[in-house]
């Protein structure tokens, strides 16, 4: 069965209105989630958007590991040159505790210049920060004394595991493609076609290549009208893709999203789809054991009510018929 991911990252624009309960029903959902069957929870971060985007996954992240027992939580992404390393190593640890091992962090150089103008660090050197943070983490998780920037430093407690929880590295580059294979544990592309430099990386270095995904579409709704529930989504989908893509402008990079003029045109592209629980139930089986499912339950401000629709249809519909043998 494809693999099912709750993602969210708790947007609200100001044509949605506000909605202060956004953060205690992600939590909600995330529990319904991993009652459902998800597989995992992936929360993302950004930094000074106008919609609020999730600037503090691994806050969240510890709400949502505290309501959940079993769901792996991927922080997809962090972006790791504009943090101390130090404390990352920390806030990540006490989280792998509350997670009880089920942590894993999806590390990026980031693209924004904003951000990188907020947090005061170099845009330039952000991949030489990358891997050297890395390293940093890798070395705080062992719990021993060493030197950094020329000071002795420590990192209590060590995390839930030893080695402490997977580092994937994320991009949309060749570059970042070759970065995961020498540095990461794996490796997240941005865009089609990197995983297999990634893995000709690791062959030449002679360590496995994690499993290549199936990507399936950006977002997944369940409806048993999908045209009346597509006409609701598709303002909060607009929103998220277009400014991504503005965001990809601004920084000099691909990425998954595009830009798009009207609903229609972004429906056909086929980027978000709503599908009957019969339609739901087909694509999973057609994008196999590596698909990726992303369900996305409070894209962009969505009225919560259609993100429980969807929960409620494949509770009820979807994921018994994808456990039937």
């Amino acid at each position: 069965m494809a693999q099912w991911i709750l993602r969210l990252d708790l947007r609200s624009p100001e044509f949605a209105g506000e909605n202060k309960s956004r953060f205690p029903t992600g939590l909600e959902m995330a529990a319904c989630a991993e009652e459902i069957g998800f597989d995992q929870c992936m929360l993302s971060e950004h930094h000074g958007a106008a919609d609020g985007y999730l600037p503090s996954p691994l806050v969240y992240g510890a709400a949502i590991a505290a309501r959940t027992s079993r769901l792996k939580l991927s922080i997809s992404a962090l972006i790791l040159p504009l943090h101390d390393p130090l404390r990352i190593a920390e806030d990540a640890a006490v989280l792998d505790h509350i997670a009880q091992g089920r942590l894993e962090l999806v590390l990026v150089a980031g693209f924004l210049p904003s951000e990188f103008e907020m947090f005061d660090r170099s845009l330039a050197q952000r991949g030489a920060l990358l891997e050297e943070h890395v390293a940093v983490l890798r070395r705080a998780w062992r719990g021993e004394p060493f030197e950094y920037r020329g000071r002795m430093v420590r990192v209590t407690p060590r995390p839930w595991r030893p080695s402490g929880p997977p580092l994937l590295l994320g991009g949309a580059t060749p570059l970042a493609a070759r970065r995961a294979a020498r540095h990461g544990d794996g490796f997240v592309a941005g865009v089609a076609g990197l995983y297999e430099i990634y893995a000709a990386t690791c062959a030449e270095l002679g360590k496995p290549a994690a499993p290549a995904p199936v990507f399936g579409p950006l977002a997944v709704f369940v409806s048993d009208d999908p045209d009346a529930t597509w006409q609701r989504i598709a303002p909060h989908a607009l929103h998220e893709t277009n400014s991504y893509a503005r965001w990809y402008a601004e920084g000099s990079i691909p990425g998954p999203y595009g830009h798009y003029d009207d609903a229609d045109s972004l429906r056909a592209s086929g980027l978000y789809q709503v599908l009957t629980p019969a339609q739901c139930i087909e694509l999973a089986h057609r994008l196999g054991p590596q698909g990726q499912m992303f369900v996305h339950p409070l894209l962009a401000g969505l009225d919560p009510a259609i993100g429980w629709q969807t929960l409620r249809l494949l509770k009820e519909q979807v994921m018994p018929a994808l456990s039937d043998p």
